[in-house]
């Protein structure tokens, strides 16, 4: 974390909760946003250190709502492939935390992409897969020093995927029904721990802790948000049903069918992270994958966030994402918050990330220009308040903080 003032001076600040401004001053001291305002607002400190941003754009670094960055490792083959723990159907006590390679490829890749935050969750091989995290894309000595938040949300899978695994081992599940069966009993099971824990603390008695329903209780009690992988529009009413059931927070996942029931998950209020958008029909769950889902649910006023799936699409491409978002016909604004302030709030991280705001996470983009148009792209990417990544163009080369700078 730099303790230096640095000065982003003079580019169209777009803070995303609030209206961009032209000419206008981002200032940064010990990691943390000072001030966002016009030029004649703000008053730059003698010897602060200044980024000329005339001409371009400067906005919040760009999250990563729903990824495997670290924990999927590209051209690792097997052994960097630590995705899904999938001895048993259900396995809500790993951590994706224990298993991030801060060194992955896909980390640099981000940089490029102006993404400076990702949830990494676990895959979609189990019924319930484990908890997420959320990090910074850089920074750290390890992965504990990119750490936003250690505990985010619990990752679990309805549809195709669970049905495959197990199914194929002859174990159950190997239908929706089994799947919802599974789901269901694991919730009933922490609903009865939660109530033995709650007596056990009355009374001042020891407790055996369990740290599968140790999570599955704290997805009850609303600490841990609930991120549902879900394809089809059945696999999207049966999700809600199962979050009424037990009361939990849900957050849908891909959501590809989505615009099927856009005014379902608006009068609900249930929020979609959507995608990955550049992918083939690989499976039965994609046959209706679409743009214009993303474009039916935004115009219906679902909130949304927008995921690369990383490595699914590679987690650079998740601002092009956006470009084809626009292309189709949603909102400019509408897709901006979807890159940045959405998924922040859908996963309780928006405090410290996803806008341009006193007091949040230096994470700041210098942008050549809007950074929905296809031909721009990030030039220079903050951290903390640190300098992690810059482009030159003239040599046509990037310039990241590398390992030796970092340790």
């Amino acid at each position: 974390m730099s303790n230096s003032v640095i000065a982003i001076t003079g580019g169209r600040v777009v803070p995303v909760t609030s209206e961009p401004i032209e000419g206008g001053v981002v200032l940064i001291e010990g990691g943390k946003i000072t001030a966002v305002g016009a030029a004649g607002d703000v008053t730059v400190p003698e010897g602060a250190e200044i980024i000329d941003a005339t001409g371009k754009w400067v906005t919040p670094g760009v999250v990563e709502a729903h990824g495997h960055i670290g924990i999927d490792e590209e051209a690792n083959g097997p052994a960097g492939d630590d995705t899904n723990e999938m001895t048993q159907p259900t396995t809500p006590g790993v951590r994706a935390l224990d298993a991030i390679n801060i060194d992955d490829e896909g980390f640099r890749d981000a940089l490029a992409g102006g993404v400076t935050a990702a949830v990494i969750k676990p895959g979609s091989g189990n019924v319930i897969g484990g908890r997420t995290c959320a990090i910074k894309t850089w920074g750290g000595r390890t992965i504990d020093e990119q750490v936003i938040k250690a505990e985010v949300s619990v990752k679990a899978a309805l549809g195709e995927n669970p049905k495959r695994v197990y199914g194929g081992k002859d174990k159950m599940p190997s239908t929706r029904l089994g799947v919802a069966y599974v789901m269901r009993t694991a919730f009933v099971k922490a609903q009865n721990y939660a109530a033995k824990r709650a007596a056990a603390e009355e009374k001042g008695e020891p407790f055996e802790r369990d740290l599968e329903l140790e999570t599955l209780a704290a997805v009850l009690d609303g600490t841990l948000v609930w991120d549902q992988h879900t394809h089809r529009h059945d696999d999207i009413a049966t999700a809600i049903r199962l979050s009424e059931e037990f009361g939990y927070k849900l957050v849908v996942n891909h959501g590809t069918e989505g615009g099927k029931l856009r005014d379902v998950l608006v009068e609900k209020d249930i929020p979609v992270i959507y995608g990955p958008i550049l992918t083939s029909r690989s499976k039965v769950e994609l046959r209706d994958r679409g743009i214009n889902n993303f474009v039916e649910m935004a115009n219906a006023g679902v909130k949304l966030a927008i995921t690369t799936d990383h490595p699914v699409v590679p987690i650079d491409r998740l601002v092009l994402q956006g470009i084809l978002c626009v292309r189709e016909g949603a909102e400019h604004q509408t897709v901006l918050e979807a890159l940045t302030i959405n998924p922040a709030e859908m996963l309780g991280l928006d405090d410290r990330i996803g806008s341009l705001e006193v007091g949040k996470d230096a994470d700041v983009v210098v942008w050549s220009g809007d950074l929905l148009e296809s031909q721009e792209r990030a030039e220079k990417v903050l951290i903390d308040g640190k300098l992690v990544y810059s482009w030159d163009n003239a040599a046509h080369k990037a310039h990241i903080v590398e390992r030796a700078d970092r340790f």
